[in-house]
């Protein structure tokens, strides 16, 4: 059974997940200063951090399955460093904007923009992985691949609240910026194996012929098939099903959240910060711990397991705020909320890693971007309006429950789909 200090040994590996924690730090702080910029310009808001939020999913639905058909065209490598480059020169954009501009417009074009480019990277990055460790050690890549977003949340969300307080938002931005600069630097470093990887002179002949007839009918064809995929056995089935749950119930309490905690607590970003830090602690331990010993575990169960008990914690978190006060519970229930959550994506990559074949990963990934981020954006925005009239933690309630209910029949239905001949 492979180790973590195994993975960490391979060269290639540990420079790609290195370069992620760096860029995921400064992800944190863009975060942070998104949050800190609604606030300065519309106060405690939902419908503000919504619209924020919308700009950063339509990129998934738009551009998605077009960036999915093209990563398996490109190299993958020179495609992650492009993309860093150039997000962290728009990054640079945003501070400029609140400076020399008197509205939001530019803002919102800007972040689109970026979140336009990540697809075409975390495709990249998705797909790249089984380029860079053998099938044997899957599990335990992408178990440290999710370590990344944990270790960046643990580090770097309460620094990051208190650096949005300290020089306002404009100063979080210039740092995530630098921070994309060096991902790309990391990911330069990769040595691929020739035959992992298109040659460069290669990829310039495609990238023409695709910008001709293929934009408007081998791109919608290969779009087609990697939808096709997913729904191709029960097993892809079942994985694409239990993503979008998922994703509905995290775009259901995503902003919603932030404006209960802003509002209960009393802060902008630094309690925020500090919750956010004890859930990727959780996150973070969930994926050691489930990187060790989860080949052992049947993954259906553990995704649904995960389902159940994040739902419970969701409802015994908002109202431990709401009735209390007490930001020392709120951390402890975060904590074991990322505990049992961490594994749910590690074992949904898992399983298409190990099913999924080379020549259309890309648009695979692509195609589940969209379906799931559909998903978080109906949700998000529903909970975001209904906000408006309801109370927060009544919303927050409900989500708990119905995803627990979700997460425990679905242990039944798929005993039921996976025991069918």
């Amino acid at each position: 059974m492979a180790r973590f200090r195994d993975i960490l040994r391979e060269r290639n590996f540990s420079l790609l997940w290195s370069g992620q924690i760096i860029s995921q730090f400064g992800d944190r702080l863009n975060q942070m200063a998104l949050i800190g910029m609604v606030y300065e310009q519309v106060g405690y808001s939902t419908l503000g951090l919504a619209k924020v939020m919308l700009l950063m999913v339509i990129p998934v639905l738009i551009i998605g399955p077009v960036a999915g058909v093209y990563v398996d065209r490109w190299d993958r490598k020179w495609t992650m460093i492009i993309s860093d480059i150039a997000r962290g020169l728009f990054v640079l954009l945003i501070p400029l904007s609140l400076v020399y501009v008197k509205t939001m417009a530019p803002v919102y074009v800007i972040i689109f923009i970026v979140f336009s480019i990540t697809r075409f990277f975390l495709t990249a990055k998705m797909a790249i992985l089984p380029d860079i460790v053998s099938t044997d050690k899957l599990l335990i890549a992408n178990s440290l691949s999710s370590t990344t977003r944990m270790i960046a949340a643990i580090l770097s969300l309460p620094l990051a609240g208190f650096i949005v307080r300290w020089v306002g938002a404009k100063g979080g931005f210039y740092i995530d910026a630098l921070t994309f600069f060096l991902s790309a630097f990391m990911t330069w470093m990769i040595r691929l194996e020739k035959n992992s990887t298109h040659k460069y002179k290669d990829d310039l002949i495609i990238t023409k012929e695709a910008l001709g007839q293929s934009i408007r009918r081998s791109v919608f064809k290969e779009v087609v098939e990697g939808l096709r995929y997913l729904i191709s056995s029960r097993e892809v089935m079942l994985v694409t099903a239990m993503s979008f749950l998922l994703m509905s119930g995290v775009g259901a309490v995503s902003v919603v959240v932030v404006v209960f905690i802003q509002e209960s607590l009393k802060s902008v970003t630094m309690d925020l910060g500090l919750l956010g830090m004890s859930l990727g602690a959780g996150l973070f331990l969930g994926s050691v711990i489930y990187g060790r010993f989860g080949e052992m575990l049947p993954k259906f169960k553990v995704i649904f397991f995960g389902f159940t008990m994040g739902g419970i914690l969701v409802v015994l978190f908002s109202l431990i705020i709401k009735t209390s006060g007490s930001l020392a519970l709120a951390l402890v229930l975060a904590a074991v909320l990322g505990l049992v959550s961490s594994p749910i994506v590690v074992s949904s990559n898992t399983m298409l890693h190990e099913i999924m074949p080379n020549k259309i990963r890309g648009r695979i990934f692509s195609s589940l971007e969209v379906i799931i981020h559909i998903a978080f954006l109906v949700f998000m925005l529903l909970t975001s309006f209904l906000a408006e009239f309801i109370s927060k933690a009544s919303i927050l309630v409900f989500s708990g429950i119905f995803f627990a209910v979700c997460g425990a029949g679905g242990m039944v239905i798929t005993k039921k789909m996976l025991t069918k001949p």
